[in-house]
């Protein structure tokens, strides 16, 4: 009887922990996919870039399906201190009105000058 008493106990504290390691699997591979949507964001800009001699100003959203789900993307684009850099910022979330609280953020620096970062000096 005592020990059917104490697998009563243990039993509900073993599911709770397994549903928590679920759970924490589930947002990994969220975060893991939403990176990948913002690495893919960013190689977009900056071929896009290259081949308009020009980076996105200001603001862009948009939407992609990545792994069978879509995914919201916003980017942000701005000048910094620094002449002719830009600072991106692209926000990538599974709900289109997550923009204040994304999965996953990836900020980037480029230059205006995108074919001045392909020649790079051969020693």
């Amino acid at each position: 009887m005592v020990a059917l008493a104490i697998v009563a106990l243990a039993l509900p504290a073993l599911m709770f922990a397994l549903q928590q390691q679920l759970d924490a699997t589930g947002y990994l591979r969220d975060k893991s996919i939403a990176h990948a949507v913002a690495a893919n964001k960013l190689a977009e800009v900056r071929i896009l870039a290259l081949a308009s001699a020009t980076l996105p100003e200001d603001r862009e959203s948009g939407v992609v399906t990545m792994a069978g789900r879509e995914w919201y993307w916003w980017l942000r684009s701005e000048l910094t201190e620094v002449p002719l850099f830009y600072r991106l910022e692209i926000a990538v979330a599974l709900g289109e009105d997550d923009e204040q609280s994304p999965l996953y953020s990836l900020v980037a620096f480029l230059p205006a000058d995108l074919e001045a970062e392909l020649e790079v000096p051969l020693e």
